[in-house]
């Protein structure tokens, strides 16, 4: 949400109050919140609104009409809470530059683009301002280091906690022999015939270039695998040499499970352990070396292989409820005021509301609390 200075607010203010003063195509934006100095509009409530509606869709459509039901209630509340701690950010000084940059730079990579200003053309394409873009991802930034600077970093979880979460969870944490695997592919490459003429089809390699292909294909991928047993990493020689999807990704093909894979295949990576390899298999696209990144045993892992997960997961239990509280705290210390007919869920009893003073009475008196008073 950008910031807002105090006499564009009164401007905004007047506007509403005398709207037949206004030429008639001048749209006024409509103000339904007020917290500090800073605004909520209907037109950002409507876009978080309707940007919830997809998501609830996407993730459960069978009952996404229960679902925004549900959650719709706290549109307002989450743009309430997020103004909240941009503040709280401003005043820890946290201003989220260095990370967006880095940030940034990382979606550069991953997109595979030279430089920034492909990334801003990029996002430009897809129709969304680059500025604005960047605005969220900031906002976002700032938003996470205030949460785990002020809530997060009070949190404490002892061994007891994680062994009562392990006694209580260990049915959902069976699982069944699986195996994560990397690939490196080498297919052959056969070389390219003309046609004889436009209409015609490509001539197929010879028997004896297909042949030579092979040969050159496994030579290849021999060569990759013993720069694998010199030390080289695996993801690494995926990504330089294999000419599978896959190659960007390090090769990772993720998890199978026993049954999923041909009977050859199974019994090879079945019986490696954690980074293991297989030797060059043939196979109908080339020539291939598998890669256990993990081995997993069927059964409940033991407490020690899960308990990062499990702290994740204490984490995020215990952080909701002392966010929540967090958040009532700054609505207390804030002045918040609503406009009739929405609702803030997160609301507390102890809010202020922001009242009119005159500059004699404002200059007269010194404020409990450290906000500036938002005025309509």
């Amino acid at each position: 949400m950008k910031k807002t200075a105090l006499p564009l607010l009164l401007a905004v203010g007047y506007a509403l109050l005398l709207p037949s003063l206004s030429p008639a195509d001048t749209v006024v934006e409509e103000i339904i919140a007020r917290v500090n100095n800073e605004i909520v509009t209907r037109t950002e409530y409507i876009r978080s609104r309707d940007q919830l509606k997809q998501e609830v869709q996407q993730q459960d459509p069978a009952n996404a009409d229960r679902a925004f039901a549900e959650k719709q209630r706290d549109v307002l509340r989450d743009l309430i809470d997020q103004q909240l701690l941009l503040e709280k950010g401003k005043d820890l000084g946290i201003t989220g530059d260095t990370e967006l940059i880095k940030r940034l730079d990382e979606m550069r990579k991953e997109m595979k683009l030279e430089t920034m200003e492909e990334l801003e053309k990029a996002a430009e394409a897809q129709g969304a301002s680059y500025e604005d873009f960047k605005q969220n991802l900031r906002n976002q930034i700032i938003t996470q280091r205030v949460i785990g600077q002020e809530v997060g970093s009070h949190m404490s979880m002892n061994k007891d906690d994680v062994k009562r979460f392990y006694e209580q969870h260990k049915a959902e944490m069976e699982r069944p022999e699986q195996v994560r695997l990397s690939e490196i592919l080498i297919a052959p490459k056969t070389p390219a015939k003309p046609a004889a003429s436009p209409d015609a089809k490509p001539e197929p390699p010879s028997e004896a270039e297909t042949e030579a292909a092979l040969a050159a294909a496994q030579a290849k991928a021999q060569d990759v695998l013993d720069q694998f047993h010199k030390g080289a990493k695996f993801d690494d020689l995926a990504k330089k040499y294999s000419d599978g999807p896959s190659a960007k990704d390090g090769g990772d093909l993720s998890y199978f499970k026993r049954g999923t894979l041909s009977k050859e295949l199974e019994d090879k990576v079945f019986a490696l352990k954690a980074g293991e390899v297989t030797d060059v298999i043939r196979t109908k696209q080339g020539y291939v070396i598998l890669q256990a990144s993990e081995h997993q045993m069927a059964g409940i892992p033991p407490m020690k292989e899960v308990e990062p997960r499990i702290q994740d997961a204490l984490y995020m239990q215990k952080l909701q409820p002392a966010l929540r509280a967090f958040l009532t705290t700054l609505r207390e210390e804030a002045f918040i005021d609503i406009k009739s007919g929405y609702l803030d869920s997160g609301a507390s009893t102890k809010q202020t509301k922001p009242v009119e003073t005159t500059a004699k009475e404002t200059n007269a008196k010194t404020l409990k609390k450290k906000k500036k008073l938002g005025v309509f």
